[in-house]
């Protein structure tokens, strides 16, 4: 496995938000995280990314201990995130948010990835030199996608990726997810909308005021009775 997190705890103060999570990714995996909003997804992706701290448990990514390890060598390592609600630098250009995504990395290759993202992302190289903060919700979640790539990550963790956009770009994000999955990117995918990420996931995870409670191929998920009872509306 290429992450594995096993009895993970984490807290805000005196309130714990993971009771002892286990959760493990394979290279070249996407793997669905989904449950209700509050159940504490977006606090575990911050756990593996390393900018909410764990309380108990253990975080392995590539077979080494990264529990302590501090978030910008993490991203070395190769974790990249696409935070909830997309947190681009509004006042920068597009081009500038990119080339901040590889902010870390050396080498002289990063224009050829810029002209990657371009082609990955075509509306971002017409808008290369607009200011960020000027961009629709769909082309700035495209945009916090691009920047987490351009760290050329091992692991790209996708917070709630379809939130806010209109049904029209949702489909278009999905489209993107299931693309980079294609090109062998390994992705952990955090999402409310639980029939989508299932739909295009290996395998997944259900979880419930911060334990997990079903697990298993995305596939078999999508028919179990729970699954559509709570969370598809079925």
């Amino acid at each position: 496995m290429l992450l594995e997190a096993t009895g993970l705890r984490s807290a805000y103060g005196r309130i714990e938000a993971l009771h002892g999570i286990d959760i493990a990714v394979g290279e070249g995996e996407l793997v669905a995280l989904v449950g209700a909003n509050g159940a504490g997804k977006t606090t575990f992706l911050r756990s593996v990314s390393g900018v909410q701290g764990v309380t108990g448990g253990s975080i392995r990514f590539d077979g080494e201990d990264i529990t302590r390890m501090s978030p910008q060598k993490r991203v070395e390592n190769g974790i990249s995130q696409v935070p909830e609600g997309r947190q681009v630098f509004g006042p920068l250009t597009v081009e500038d948010n990119l080339r901040l995504g590889a902010f870390r990395r050396h080498g002289d290759d990063i224009e050829a990835d810029l002209e990657r993202m371009y082609s990955t992302f075509p509306i971002l190289k017409k808008k290369r030199n607009q200011a960020a903060g000027t961009l629709s919700g769909g082309q700035q979640q495209m945009l916090a996608m691009g920047r987490a790539l351009m760290a050329h990550p091992r692991l790209l963790l996708l917070d709630e990726p379809s939130m806010g956009l209109a049904p029209l770009l949702v489909g278009e994000i999905f489209n993107i997810v299931q693309m980079l999955k294609e090109q062998g990117t390994t992705i952990l995918l955090v999402e409310q909308n639980a029939y989508a990420a299932l739909a295009i996931a290996d395998r997944g995870y259900v979880m419930e005021t911060g334990e997990i409670v079903l697990t298993d191929t995305g596939e078999n998920l999508l028919a179990d009775e729970k699954v559509k009872a709570a969370y598809l509306g079925l």
